[in-house]
């Protein structure tokens, strides 16, 4: 991430109007001050990496339902983790 000081509300409207950079710097905010919910919320808007942060954290914390949540959306990276937790 570069040192722009470009402000959350900006980074907001640009990520709903399908900006994916703007998608990822957001993830990357929300990441940093533990926003599980707005990371969520940005998958649901379709961010693949909104979703590898959330799998990072959920494969973390070893939470199955979680990557099974995350899995069921779609992140191949979320089912990959989940079956190496399973051991399949």
């Amino acid at each position: 991430m570069n040192d722009r000081n470009i402000d959350e509300e900006t980074l907001r409207e640009l990520a709903e109007e399908g900006n994916e950079t703007a998608q990822k710097r957001l993830a990357d905010i929300y990441e940093a001050r533990g926003d599980v919910e707005a990371l969520s919320d940005l998958l649901d808007e379709g961010s693949e990496y909104a979703g590898l942060l959330l799998t990072r954290c959920a494969a973390k914390d070893d939470d199955v339902r979680e990557l099974q949540r995350l899995a069921d959306a779609g992140s191949p990276d979320a089912l990959e983790a989940l079956e190496r937790m399973l051991g399949d």
